[in-house]
């Protein structure tokens, strides 16, 4: 996380619980965080496309759901990290939930009949969703919300496991590829957050071309978005 002094700018002071390592308004007045801001179009352009493709092609619904999750988050994202506002934090939070619910019930329901529904996948869902939601407003503790988004990516990962090893082994290249992509940008995330005070001095010694790389919550987002995708591209097979 950010050390507590930084600067302010045109969305005025911080209100949001989390304040990621990238200098505040370092790059212009108008964006709190530049890079951490920008490097949501890859979860922005990409799945839109592959919404419009989707609808074009006539696949399922859960599939466009899918890329249009997708793209909110990305969205949500970047009204965070453009503000650092509490009501853009939640519009960033909360929607990765919703878009990992959807994720799951297309992952549990990748083998089923084409337009069929589960409705007690759906509903359980969608309770688990609500209930998240409920406690992590009343509680506004980050790691709340850090804890059930990681219960929801372990178990897309168990079943992705599952699914290139006793189902569909020919899709283990693009499966392992979406997950170890994903992996990377987790390992990137936690380096920004437990090394930032290093990577800010660093940053004021070398090149800001240099510096640029070492936006690891940025690069969080890159690989996140980009493995997201990939997962998305995995279940349509």
């Amino acid at each position: 996380m950010a050390p507590a002094a930084d600067r302010e700018g045109y969305w005025g002071p911080t209100t949001s619980t989390l304040d990621w390592c990238e200098e505040n308004y370092s790059v212009t007045w108008y964006i709190a965080e530049f890079w951490n801001t920008v490097s949501n179009l890859i979860m922005i352009i990409p799945p839109m496309f592959g919404a419009i493709q989707s609808v074009r092609d006539g696949l399922e619904k859960r599939y466009i759901a899918s890329y249009l999750a997708l793209t909110v988050v990305g969205m949500g994202s970047w009204c965070f990290h453009m503000t650092l506002k509490y009501e853009m934090q939640l519009l960033d939070e909360l929607p990765m939930i919703y878009s990992c619910c959807i994720f799951v019930y297309c992952m549990f329901e990748c083998f089923k009949i084409k337009n069929s529904v589960n409705y007690h996948l759906l509903f359980t869902l969608v309770l688990f969703s609500l209930i998240v939601t409920t406690v992590y407003l009343k509680v506004k503790e980050p790691i709340f919300h850090q804890v059930m988004y990681g219960m929801l990516v372990f178990t897309l990962v168990l079943r992705s496991i599952y699914i290139v090893t006793w189902v569909y082994p020919w899709l283990r290249g693009l499966g392992y590829t979406s997950l170890g992509i994903f992996l990377l940008g987790f390992l990137f995330w936690n380096i920004d957050n437990i090394f930032c005070e290093s990577l800010r001095n660093f940053r004021k010694k070398v090149p800001p071309i240099i510096g640029i790389t070492t936006q690891f919550h940025a690069w969080w987002h890159i690989l996140t978005g980009l493995g997201s995708y990939l997962h998305i591209l995995f279940r349509k097979h």
